[in-house]
């Protein structure tokens, strides 16, 4: 969404497709990082945007046992927004839409799914993607038709499930994930605290999300634990969340009557080892699932769109872009998907994993103990996350042409 609002802004036209009627997905990416509000902030945007309810992620905060430490900052970095806004994809989502519709060659097409690819043969002989195959309403009625949409550019913004990259024949290198995540909501009550806190304590991970009216959890499970967890059944889940819950743990009864209440993400970290091929480029998740750990994916996707718009839309304002032109996308973009999904895959290995099967509460790490000791150092965890590495900006000279 974010790039063809991009492409559009810069006189391209372009066609969004969703599958869906609406946006509406429970417990998609809701953090919306400084680096995006910067983005937004570069648009002339900001301030709209920031009128739609959101709440502020200021500091990080981690529970070891009985131990809290606070651990990064956002109140230090370089930007015009020092925080994360957490606000429903579908808003977020929905406000991008009513912003690319002033533009008269921005086009969405909902309840309209990509199925395949399509591809003729250019000047040399060589297969070429010319657009894709997809369903959509007809008309009135409610009856899926076939479609054929031709573009000279075809971007696969379909995420980690991409049926436009499985169609390509692009590789993928699974970096690979030894944990999922369940997520479910517990109440707020007064007096609780307003931010995210990580909670270890024996072999658990909790994550809470201050959402205003309800706390996000995402509870981390050994992958494939999910069926185990159903098997020792739900009181006994409940008196493992209730352990781990801490001051919200006298509402877990109440929260948490049915398993249909818990959401599982199948936790995936991979990469392509080409993001593109002649009139396809893959962005987002679709170019590299990342994990949950720090919230990034929805905001490095927004960061892919921006390098990508950037980088084509001169292009494109010209003539069709050739297969080096879509390498140059995957060129400026695949350093920081890298430097971030080592990182994750670190953390995974070092802390996530040993600590699902601890039985006792690790020891607080050295580095924690000094982040909470020193203010002034918690800025750079908080720019890892929430800058991240080499952060994109809307060129200046995509401006609408008259």
């Amino acid at each position: 969404m974010m790039c063809g609002y991009l492409l559009a802004r810069a006189g391209v036209d372009v066609i969004v497709l969703e599958k869906h009627k609406d946006f509406l997905r429970d417990f998609r990416g809701d953090t919306v990082h400084p680096s995006t509000l910067e983005i937004m902030h570069e648009l002339g945007i900001l301030q709209s945007f920031l009128k739609l309810p959101h709440t502020k992620i200021r500091t990080v905060n981690l529970e070891i046992g009985e131990a809290h430490f606070m651990v990064g900052d956002f109140n230090r970095l370089p930007t015009v927004c020092k925080f994360i806004a957490l606000m429903p994809q579908w808003d977020f989502l929905d406000f991008l839409v009513s912003e690319a519709k002033k533009l008269p060659n921005f086009h969405l097409l909902m309840e309209t799914e990509a199925r395949d690819l399509t591809a003729q043969k250019d000047r040399d002989g060589n297969d070429r993607i010319c657009g894709v195959l997809a369903t959509g309403p007809s008309g009135e009625s409610q009856k899926k038709i076939n479609l054929q949409i031709k573009a000279a550019l075809t971007i696969a913004a379909d995420g980690r499930h991409s049926t436009l990259r499985d169609r390509s024949g692009l590789k993928v290198e699974d970096l690979g994930a030894p944990f999922d995540v369940l997520w479910l909501r517990l109440p707020v009550k007064p007096g609780d605290p307003i931010d995210l806190v990580g909670k270890v304590r024996g072999g658990q991970l909790l994550v809470m999300i201050y959402r205003a009216d309800y706390w996000q959890c995402a509870y981390l499970i050994p992958k494939g634990g999910l069926d185990a967890i159903k098997a020792e059944g739900l009181s006994k889940f409940r008196a493992r969340l209730k352990q781990i819950a801490g001051f919200a743990a006298d509402r877990v009864d109440e929260a948490i009557t049915d398993f249909d209440q818990l959401k599982l993400l199948t936790v995936t970290v991979d990469r392509l080892s080409r993001w593109s091929r002649p009139g396809l480029l893959c962005i987002g998740d679709a170019a590299h699932a990342m994990s949950p750990i720090g919230g990034v994916g929805i905001n490095l996707a927004i960061q892919d769109a921006v390098a990508a718009a950037n980088i084509l839309g001169p292009v494109l304002q010209k003539r069709v872009p050739d297969l080096r032109d879509l390498q140059k996308v995957q060129k400026r973009r695949e350093f920081p998907t890298k430097v971030i999904q080592a990182f994750q895959v670190a953390a995974q290995k070092l802390v996530l994993a040993p600590t699902l099967t601890a039985s006792q509460t690790p020891k607080p790490p050295l580095l924690v103990k000094i982040l909470n000791r020193v203010p002034w150092l918690r800025q750079f965890p908080a720019r890892f996350i929430g800058i991240g590495v080499r952060p994109e900006h809307v060129d200046v000279r995509l401006q609408k042409r008259p």
